[in-house]
């Protein structure tokens, strides 16, 4: 027997059908061990050992794949095919070692980049052992991102309470979202003003310029900069005659882009489909790892954590064949298209992120696919198919319109798509691009041709600020500067809002007061380490322990000598001094000048005390310098003085609920985000009923007291928490709606016609089926999941609850009988009523009858105490009542005697 081990149970599914009964697939369900979070986990002072601790979660999984081992003639490390997977093939094999699980088992590692047959097939004919260059270069980043958080953070709460380190990445990244928003709070608008105008060709079509030469001198954008400027050139313009003086004709070509890396399906995925960075990685992970079409499971896609864009050579020829079969030999170029990285280090080993059958149109497997993994396919194979057709080809035309002295000169600029090319299928989108590209077709003019002014336009205009992050243009950012990998992005952005440095408004990130105190410590008093140069450097020199041209320890010894010397000169750093260096640093931010010409720190209480920053016990605060005489204080934003997080927050209005007509908000209190379906002043509070009159009372007794009325009490608003996948950015009304109606219905099983529902509960979304429960896997949406994988989840679900039938006996009363494989051994089941098959007797052989007997047995003894309980109770009732009449009393001896 050999065994294999995996990451994941849906990849160890798919590969154990590859490889047939001689292997033993396992899945170690990711790392299974890493660093304790306490200090003294990572020792410089020991030359870096470190001490690895197994998660408790993965435990169970240990001693499977440690089972499966003993006795195996092979054991394969099948891991990711990254310098993560790496490691955590080396953990288990580590690991295995520890426990005498290896003796006299050969150990090899094995890696493909797409999971089909063929990939994985031929992967297991070339193994090879783990490398350790790969496994070096991941505990040099494990090690330096344990030493700075773990260092870091006891500074930062002592000298800044309330924040703790963003981590060594993130806080790079954190600095770019903060350094935004001040250029942002900084910016200030400037006027400038257009002048347009339509004329009229010889022909009668009408053709729209713009002011270009003003008294024969070429304008800039400010040169027209207020209105009186504006109208002065509107009465020149209007007052000349014009004939065109220039055409201008150029054919030009625009070539495909290359197919998707890791950033890029991040960056086209968020502004395309509006996905967030995780929610992106996690279908593309499914999508990797198999989907079930027409009854086998095969990959969909290749490995989605690369950073390389060039394809195999089967690959380009199927792209090839498919655009000749669906477009035409005209989109195919004479030649292949290759392409190459342009990032630095680039694990050229690893393909772009393609199909691994581009002949699977998104067309072809749609039925098989949920909504949002459809479109993430759909997006992967346009792009692909798109980087090997022919360019598109443009004619740009730009006619100059003079006026007779050649003093003033208005422009038209315009493109003609001659031939699509690759634009057929696919265009890119651009983030904050002001370039307008929709094609404006020009009528046709010669020069010296007569025009006709028709009208003219004065336009007001001022210039705008730049434009916040979006996790598009931060990833595309952080990849330019070199900051992170492709394996790191989506937890970059993940860590800086669970840690409420930064927000997602109209998905734009924007950075909380807590996240700009944070990085103004670091720019002050550890500079180096945020500054964008080192940390590119140091990604290289990471890059450079995985080829094998530095040593790991090296790298970490230069780092700690120079980062530990920064934490010893802060430990003489007075909090007056953090106070002062922040207070400079923030002071446009906290105390923005409103053109009053009053200042903005003047304290609003007593007039003659200054406001500038404090720090409490809760974290920093604005306050008085007159204190104590002068108490006022004011949080550093409204509601950021320690009050619940929906409070600060605020809830967010999404639209009125289409059935009860209550409003729909999103809000986050303790536990993250939820929607709420109406409030308390809008939902009404229950009647109670009038209180009817009561009985006059017996005779010589005393009348009751009347009972106060009950004050109405009004309905709990419905609320659902967001699970784990869905941002809030993502949330619509529609969305939100749908969250509040759950659980919802599927559709009744194939087999058994029993109903699966699916919800969101206390441990995440889940499907409901014949009275058990199975979560949702990581991809899979609560909102959108269909039939089809419904039924695939439920037959890998463990427990009778949840297994799929072997066969339908009959129904009884309408509900089905079932025959099921469980854990124990097989069994038959009605209703939620299960009862085990006896050994002599069969799946195959069991009838309708015996079944029914067998589960009727079943209900009786589940329900056998209860009553039990409800009789005893009775008797002993029963038997207190009699024993005040003497009549009863005598007859008890009777029944005693005739029972026995």
């Amino acid at each position: 027997m050999k065994v294999v081990v995996v990451e994941s149970p849906a990849k160890a599914k798919t590969i154990n059908k590859y490889l047939g009964s001689d292997f033993h697939v396992l899945a170690s369900f990711g790392h299974i061990r890493d660093l304790p979070p306490k200090d003294g986990s990572v020792r410089p002072e020991e030359g870096f050992a470190m001490d690895w601790e197994t998660d408790p979660k993965s435990e169970r999984h240990v001693k499977e794949i440690a089972a499966a081992v003993k006795g195996a003639e092979k054991l394969f490390l099948a891991t990711d095919p990254d310098r993560e997977g790496e490691a955590i093939s080396w953990h288990v094999k580590k690991v295995l070692e520890d426990r005498k699980a290896l003796k006299g088992v050969e150990v090899k590692r094995v890696v493909f980049n797409e999971i089909t047959k063929t990939a994985v097939l031929d992967a297991m004919k070339k193994p090879r052992d783990i490398d350790q260059e790969l496994v070096d270069a991941y505990l040099a980043r494990r090690a330096l991102d344990y030493l700075v958080g773990f260092t870091l953070s006891p500074v930062l709460w002592r000298k800044l309470p309330g924040s703790r380190s963003a981590g060594r990445v993130q806080s790079v990244a954190l600095r770019l979202i903060c350094e935004r928003e001040s250029e942002i709070e900084a910016f200030r608008a400037r006027e400038y003003w257009t002048i347009a105008a339509d004329f009229q060709t010889p022909k009668g079509a009408v053709l729209g310029a713009s002011l270009t030469h003003l008294d024969g001198v070429k304008l800039d954008k400010f040169d027209l900069g207020n209105e009186a400027a504006a109208r002065d050139a509107e009465k020149k313009v209007a007052a000349a005659s014009y004939s065109v003086s220039k055409v201008e004709r150029k054919r030009t070509k625009r070539n495909p882009f290359p197919p998707f890396t890791t950033s890029t399906l991040q960056q086209e995925a968020s502004r395309k489909l509006y996905f967030g960075a995780q929610r992106t990685m996690q279908l593309a992970q499914r999508l990797y790892e198999g989907v079930d079409i027409g009854g086998e499971t095969v990959g969909l896609i290749t490995y989605m954590r690369t950073d390389g864009v060039q394809m195999a050579a089967e690959a380009i020829a199927g792209a090839r064949d498919v655009i000749g079969r669906e477009f035409g030999k005209a989109y195919v170029p004479e030649a292949p298209r290759l392409y190459k990285t342009k990032a630095k280090n680039a694990q050229e080993a690893h393909e772009a992120i393609r199909p691994t059958d581009l002949a699977r149109k998104p067309e072809d497997v749609a039925r098989y696919l949920d909504k949002d993994h459809l479109r993430l396919y759909e997006l992967i194979w346009k792009r692909t198919i798109a980087s090997q057709m022919a360019s598109a080809e443009l004619d740009q035309v730009a006619v100059d319109i003079a006026s007779a002295d050649r003093q003033i000169i208005l422009r038209a600029t315009g493109s003609v798509v001659v031939f699509d090319g690759f634009m057929k299928v696919y265009q890119e989108d651009r983030d904050d691009s002001d370039d307008d590209e929709a094609e404006k077709l020009l009528p046709d003019v010669a020069e010296a041709d007569a025009m006709l002014r028709r009208s003219l336009k004065a336009e007001q205009h001022f210039t705008q600020p730049p434009p916040r992050f979006s996790e598009a243009s931060l990833v595309k950012r952080m990849e330019e500067l070199g900051i992170g990998r492709p394996s790191t992005y989506a937890s970059i952005l993940g860590v800086l809002q669970d840690r409420n440095y930064v927000k997602l408004d109209a998905r734009r990130f924007i950075p909380e007061d807590r996240g700009r105190l944070v990085t103004a410590f670091l720019e002050s008093f550890f500079g180096r380490y945020v500054e964008y140069n080192f940390t590119a450097e140091l990604e290289n020199q990471l890059d450079d322990i995985s080829g094998g041209r530095i040593d790991w320890k090296t790298v970490l010894d230069q780092f700690w000598k120079a980062f530990s010397g920064s934490v010893d000169e802060t430990k003489d750093l007075r909090v007056t001094q953090v106070l002062d260096a922040l207070d400079q640093l923030l002071g446009p931010h906290f105390f923005p000048d409103d053109g009053s010409g009053k200042d903005p720190r003047v304290c609003p209480t007593c007039s003659s005390g200054r406001l500038s920053l404090k720090l409490g016990k809760f974290g920093a605060f604005i306050g008085c310098s007159a204190y104590p005489e002068c108490r006022f204080t004011r949080p550093l934003t409204t509601g950021e003085s320690g009050g619940e997080d929906e409070v600060r927050e605020g809830p967010k209005e999404l639209g009125n609920d289409p059935v009860s007509g209550h409003p729909v908000t999103l809000r986050k209190g303790p536990y993250g985000y939820y929607v709420q379906l109406g409030d308390e002043s809008t939902l009404k509070a229950e009647p109670v009923p009038e209180p009817q009159p009561e009985a006059p009372p017996a005779k010589g007794k005393k009348p009751a007291k009347p009972k106060a009325p009950k004050a109405p009490k009004a309905p709990k608003p419905k609320r659902v928490s967001l699970y784990k996948g869905l941002e809030p950015a993502d949330v619509t009304l529609d969305v939100a709606c749908q969250l509040l109606a759950l659980p919802r219905e599927v559709g009744p099983h194939p087999e058994t016609k029993l109903m699966i529902k699916a919800g969101v509960g206390k441990f995440g979304p889940y499907l409901m089926y014949d009275g058990g429960y199975k979560s949702l896997a990581k991809g899979d949406d609560v909102l959108t999941i269909g039939m089809n994988r419904a039924v695939e989840l439920l037959a890998q679900a463990k427990g009778r609850s949840a297994a799929a039938p072997l066969k339908t006996l009959g129904e009884v009363d309408g509900k089905p009988v079932t025959v099921h494989e469980g854990k124990y051994g097989p069994y038959v089941s009605r209703d939620g009523v299960h009862a085990t098959l006896p050994k002599d007797t069969t799946p195959d052989s069991v009838t309708l009858e015996a079944a029914m007997a067998l589960i009727t047995a079943r209900a009786a003894a589940k329900g056998g105490k209860a009553p039990a309980r409800k009789t005893s109770a009775a008797k002993t009732t029963a038997a207190k009542k009699p024993a005040a009449k003497k009549p009863a009393a005598k007859k008890a001896p009777a029944k005693t005697k005739a029972a026995k």
